[in-house]
């Protein structure tokens, strides 16, 4: 077993990691979306926070160095030379995915370092906050949340609370830094988004200290004790929390003085806390004490294998997946407020889009955290069923609910006549380079039926459906691929591309003809394709696995051209509507100009004609 020093170096390794990390996010943050733009490039003020944005970025790369070094020290349990051995070390980084994970966040902020002084457009900032995102959570699914049961719940909570953390820390943290005239300008916005964040972070430490505290003796450890801590001081944070928006209310008559010291005193707060969270990050929760036999569905799934399935229960049963909730949850706020600012503009959005758009909501809840997302964990035939649901069903409801097109209309604009703002930073994002390649027709195919190929005939999917990070990932993907292929052919919100109908069709003909030939081939398949993935599960009700997949190709192959099907009727409509549509412009035109005393546009063709000839005749 390692030292109590080994142990006290793990914690203040990952105390600067996490610190140095939300600091790269908050400077990133400011740069993005606090601090004014100009044309959507960096205003002066967001160029002098690149040199604070690469000291942070280097503090991060330390801090990953000294994590990888001393969480290695400590798993060997032995000195510190041990770990320095290279054969060892590589190892851990290549071998072991713990290792991995950490090497993919330190490649990241190496990343950010070398960005760092050559950013200068805020797309390409926004980009680099997503990055730097991605990197901060990807160790936490190899975390100890990740070693028990209710895995779903226990790591997609700590995600969605580090996100929630990181930006109200990083936010607090760049406020300090920036300038006061700047700060004037920022603490509003921020006000907005350190609610949000706020929410979050409670929202989901809740959840978190639920799932690894759920029994009694649990709360008699030091990590209850430390848990405890962190939320009171997370309650002093939201008592300041409300004491800066108490103070920005106030908009005639601001005490900037007093808010810049309630700045720095939340600032000592939220260090303290970040102290605490990396002894949590470096200490197993409580195990409960059980005799019970190994079970190997909690061992590979981190779920309790379920009772067989029948309809009440696949329609009642829910193991939440804490990640797509708190992503669900934060698209519907962000569509209600969307409404309820349009609402009170005294502008009308159709109720239709908004079902549509909470259908296509209930549908990934429930193939993902219901029922269906329950046994599609221990089923090949269920997990084709939830991908069809999240692929095919539910991006239908998502592109008809015409998110893009609300954010469009209620999105802030520019805080002067020369910030792009966040409006126009979504409206470059959508005529880019990129944004055209993806909404190629071709491309949207390709992705969404050439995914089906690259993932069940390879290993990818037995190796996706191992670990939570990979079967989420793969859910993600279904919902993501079907989203941009309806809204490239079915779709209501502004595409940077005119596709014509014809096009469409055809699109839509040879998806249901591929999807049709990968079923087929799945159906006819002699060999299992999950890499032994269900076998090792053990389930009782399933003693036929090669029967499940057949059967899975078959739910593939009906589930999958019934929707194609409709999106085929629905663009046959769409261009007899706007065929229709195309014809009474050119009547009311015709109709304008004769009542105006002009010739009507056939007659100013036959006039074309006539003058042609008589051109021709006058040369002869």
């Amino acid at each position: 077993m390692s030292g109590p020093l080994i142990s006290a170096c793990v914690t203040f390794s990952k105390f600067v990691n996490i610190t140095a990390s939300f600091a790269v996010v908050g400077t990133l943050l400011a740069m993005a979306f606090l601090l004014l733009d100009s044309d959507g490039k960096l205003s002066t003020s967001g160029e002098k926070l690149r040199s604070l944005l690469q000291v942070s970025a280097i503090f991060w790369v330390i801090g990953n160095i000294g994590t990888i070094f001393f969480t290695l020290a400590n798993i060997l349990g032995q000195s510190f030379t041990a770990a320095l051995d290279p054969t060892v070390m590589r190892s851990f980084l290549t071998q072991v995915t713990l290792g991995q994970y950490f090497l993919f966040q330190t490649l990241i902020s190496v990343i950010v370092v070398l960005s760092s002084k050559s950013i200068m457009r805020i797309n390409s900032t926004i980009a680099l906050l997503m990055l730097t995102i991605i990197g901060i959570v990807a160790p936490i699914f190899q975390s100890h949340s990740a070693s028990s049961g209710s895995h779903s719940l226990a790591i997609g909570s700590l995600v969605v609370h580090v996100i929630g953390l990181s930006f109200w820390v990083g936010g607090i943290f760049a406020l300090i830094f920036i300038d006061s005239e700047d700060r004037v300008i920022a603490v509003p916005r921020f006000s907005v988004l350190a609610l949000w964040s706020a929410i979050a972070v409670v929202a989901s430490g809740s959840a978190n200290a639920w799932a690894r505290l759920d029994f009694k003796s649990a709360w008699q450890t030091t990590y209850a004790l430390v848990v405890i801590a962190k939320i009171v001081l997370t309650i002093a944070l939201l008592a300041m929390g409300y004491l800066h928006r108490k103070n920005l209310s106030k908009k005639s008559a601001i005490n900037w003085v007093s808010l810049g010291r309630l700045i720095m005193v939340e600032a000592f707060v939220m260090v303290s806390a970040l102290i605490l969270g990396a002894w949590l990050s470096s200490n197993r929760a409580p195990v409960r004490n059980s005799e019970e036999s190994f079970n190997a569905a909690l061992t590979v799934a981190g779920i309790e294998t379920p009772k067989p399935p029948t309809f009440s229960r696949i329609l009642l049963s829910y193991e939440p997946d804490a990640l797509m909730i708190g992503l669900l949850v934060v698209a519907v706020a962000l569509y209600i407020k969307g409404v309820i600012v349009l609402t009170k503009r005294g502008d009308k959005w159709p109720v239709g889009r908004t079902i549509s758009f909470a259908l296509g909501i209930s549908v990934i809840d429930f193939a993902t955290s219901g029922g269906l997302g329950l046994y599609a964990h221990f089923a090949f035939s269920y997990h084709m069923t939830a991908h069809m649901f999240l692929g095919m069903i539910a991006p239908i409801g998502i592109v008809l609910g015409a998110p893009i097109t609300l954010a469009l209309r209620t999105l802030p604009q520019g805080r002067n006549s020369t910030e792009r703002g966040v409006r126009g930073s979504l409206i470059s994002a959508l005529h880019s380079r990129l944004g055209r390649f993806y909404t190629n027709p071709l491309i949207a195919l390709a992705i969404f039926d050439g995914s089906l190929f690259a993932l069940y005939f390879t290993s990818l999917f037995g190796g996706m459906m191992q670990s939570h990070v990979g079967h989420f990932f793969m859910n993600f993907h279904f919902i993501l691929a079907g989203t941009l292929f309806f809204y490239v052919v079915v779709g209501i919100d502004p595409n940077p591309r005119k596709i014509p109908h014809l096009v469409r069709m055809v699109i839509l003909l040879a998806a249901m003809s591929i999807h049709a030939f990968f079923s087929v081939a799945l159906m006819s398949s002699t060999t299992l394709i999950d890499q032994g993935y269900f076998a090792s599960l053990k389930t009782p009700w399933l003693l036929d696995l090669l029967a499940d997949q057949n059967k899975g190709g078959a739910i593939g192959w009906a589930m999958g051209e019934i929707p194609i099907l409709l999106a085929l009727v629905a663009t046959f409509i769409q261009w007899m509507r706007d065929d229709s549509r195309e014809a009474n412009r050119i009547d009311k035109n015709t109709s304008r100009m004769a009542a105006m005393g002009q010739p009507d546009e056939l007659a100013q063709y036959n006039q074309y004609l006539s003058e042609l000839a008589k051109k021709e005749k006058d040369v002869r």
